[in-house]
């Protein structure tokens, strides 16, 4: 790995856990639809990366059905390591990453990747050149894109969930150790600027992932972006104008709404009362289809 350095993506395949996430993943399909999605965007985005120099820990539910625990078995050796538990601790996910990375080097990256989302080719190499050696520090690459079906949009959101840790072996905490937009309230936070870093997928069975940004051509991002966008339908310019005029500003009030509600009821709840209320939700949006 570069020198000093052990970096490890970190991804929940199908934890189980008491959220609204498991609410929807309950779901008949949900984790035959993952599967899919992991192999047609995360896995290939991650066998593309230009910078070879990590490694990949996927935690799966130990009461994984059969087909999923058969398909885990057949998928080719040393591109990722699979683990399974019902639970992960923070002590155990630094057991399993030391285990994983064997003599522990200088610093340690850890990066979570959702199984259903993409990378850009230089992803890692561009996170690894960012932050300051033996200091704690959360990195995010803030630009990134979406794709909603046939169509693409840019996006900036620094505190997204493509969030990473860069610490020292000496009591590392990890990128799990809070909400991914809630790590600066831990350490200091370092936005990396630049091109797209990353893909998020819009599909029926989204847990948290909606349309936002500007709608954009995927002919300037095919190439950092390898077989992930090639289906996406170029707009037009009757369609761009459109959008910028008239859906992107829906959007954007959209969003700032959420972030409005989002803040009032993490000040009015604190955490685990916004955790309870995104129970109800998702027990609502279950019985009465996905969101518009």
């Amino acid at each position: 790995m570069t020198s000093g350095i052990d970096h490890v993506l970190l991804t929940r395949f199908n934890l189980p856990s008491v959220s609204a996430e498991n609410i929807i993943r309950a779901k008949d399909g949900w984790l035959q639809q993952r599967v899919e999605l992991f192999e047609r965007y995360c896995l290939p985005s991650v066998c593309s990366q230009t910078n070879k120099e990590f490694r990949w820990i996927i935690y799966f539910d130990p009461e994984s059905p059969e087909w999923l625990m058969r398909w885990i078995r057949e998928r080719p050796p040393g591109v990722y390591q699979p683990i399974f538990r019902a639970s992960v601790s923070r002590a155990e996910l630094c057991a399993d990453i030391r285990s994983l990375v064997g003599a522990p080097r200088a610093e340690l990256i850890t990066t979570n990747l959702d199984n259903d989302d993409g990378l850009a080719t230089d992803f890692i190499r561009r996170i690894q050149l960012a932050g300051r050696k033996g200091e704690r520090t959360a990195l995010y690459i803030a630009e990134g894109l979406i794709k909603s079906e046939n169509r693409l949009y840019i996006i900036k959101d620094p505190r997204n969930a493509f969030c990473s840790v860069r610490e020292t072996w000496k009591s590392p905490i990890t990128c799990w150790s809070n909400w991914h937009n809630l790590l600066g309230e831990n350490m200091p936070v370092i936005e990396i600027g630049g091109e797209p870093a990353w893909l998020q997928v819009v599909h029926g069975r989204n847990v948290s992932n909606r349309i936002r940004g500007k709608r954009v051509c995927s002919s300037s991002h095919i190439d950092r972006f390898p077989g992930l966008i090639n289906d996406v339908q170029d707009a037009n310019v009757h369609e761009r104008m459109l959008d910028r005029l008239v859906a992107q500003p829906v959007r954007l009030a959209r969003e700032v709404s959420r972030k409005a509600v989002k803040a009032l009821a993490m000040r009015l709840l604190g955490r685990d009362g916004l955790t309870r209320a995104k129970l109800i939700w998702a027990s609502w949006r279950v019985r009465n289809g996905p969101q518009l």
